[in-house]
């Protein structure tokens, strides 16, 4: 049987083997619950290192969804809402579990998935300009995620101006970095985790698309921003009873920086392809630079190439054309990446 090549997607794959190992080394022991064994903590202070932020508290969740559900509602009021791209994650592909939590998602317009300082700063003007705004959802945090949903990246100077702004209106700054291996492994990339930790209330460390079967960790910088984190996650149902399976898996990605260069290949992988795009005529959008590729391609090619690779939908162009995504992944084999070339 002919298997499609797969590029839907850069979860699809289980988890890097230093982590099946250490799995199945642990499988038998019997630790203290969610996430307060050893080596779950040994985790947390690898991260904590990585960060430059010896004081930050790490808690351990298992996907990006209920991450940014449970973040979301612990940082804001509940009057207040999340300033987003409106291509963000949290704005499109999570079922509005947002609002279901309470808090509506402010969407702006982006550039290139982007949102600037310049933008944030216009919104909260306009909100505060507004003589009726308290009757209004009263902004009272920005999301980013960083690589954005098109793969795009934002710069430290771009970071330190959305900070900027934030500290002038007193509200927070979060980052989704479910795809963060990958940015911190593009050539492009100028951001570090000790620079998210100097300008985020808080972040997350993507584990999930990054090489671990599951799991996101939570960067709190400042403990007393979200006192009692642990709680909230507990009453949101998030909380994981054999916590360790988390740890484990993040302890290992921390150890030898692998989280620092699991992405390469992904990043290599995605050039090659781009590059061979581009020589075959394919329009290419959006100037991705991490693991992510997208492409115009005309309705009726759409359907043959289906028949060999999976691909994502990401949006019609026009009434004849569609822009396509192509995703690779930590473990992307150069023998995957040749065959998806020849058969462009």
């Amino acid at each position: 049987m002919n298997e499609k090549l797969s590029f839907a997607c850069d979860y699809a794959k289980g988890a890097h083997p230093n982590i099946m190992k250490r799995l199945a080394e642990t499988n038998m022991m019997k630790t203290a619950g969610y996430g307060l064994d050893e080596i779950s903590e040994s985790a947390r202070n690898r991260i904590r290192k990585a960060c430059g932020c010896e004081k930050a508290a790490v808690e351990f969740l298992v996907g990006g969804t209920q991450t940014n559900a449970v973040m979301i509602g612990a940082m804001l009021r509940s009057y207040q809402g999340v300033i987003a791209a409106e291509t963000g994650h949290i704005s499109v592909h999570e079922a509005g579990a947002i609002e279901a939590g309470g808090h509506k998602v402010l969407a702006l317009p982006h550039r290139s998935g982007k949102i600037s300082a310049e933008d944030v700063e216009k919104y909260l003007e306009d909100y505060y300009s507004d003589e009726s705004h308290e009757h209004m959802v009263m902004p009272g945090m920005v999301y980013l995620s960083h690589p954005t949903e098109y793969g795009t990246l934002y710069t430290g100077e771009e970071l330190l101006a959305l900070r900027k702004t934030c500290d002038k209106y007193r509200i927070s700054l979060y980052i989704d970095g479910a795809r963060l291996a990958y940015a911190l492994s593009s050539p492009a990339n100028d951001v570090t985790l000790p620079l998210l930790a100097q300008v985020c209330d808080a972040f997350y460390i993507g584990g999930t698309k990054c090489g671990a079967l599951f799991g996101e960790a939570v960067v709190v910088p400042d403990p007393d921003r979200i006192p009692h984190l642990f709680t909230i996650i507990k009453q949101h149902g998030a909380l994981l009873a054999k916590g360790r399976l988390l740890g484990i898996q993040f302890d290992e990605l921390f150890r030898d920086d692998l989280y620092m260069k699991i992405g390469e290949a992904a990043v290599r992988a995605a050039d090659r392809i781009r590059k061979a795009l581009r020589q075959k005529g394919y329009r290419l959008c959006f100037g991705s630079p991490t693991n992510q590729i997208f492409c115009i391609v005309e309705n009726e090619d759409l359907k043959r190439l289906r028949e060999k690779v999976d691909c994502e939908f990401w949006e019609k162009y026009d009434d004849g054309h569609t822009v396509i995504r192509f995703a690779t992944d930590w473990g992307t084999t150069e023998s995957e990446t040749t065959a998806l070339v020849d058969l462009l």
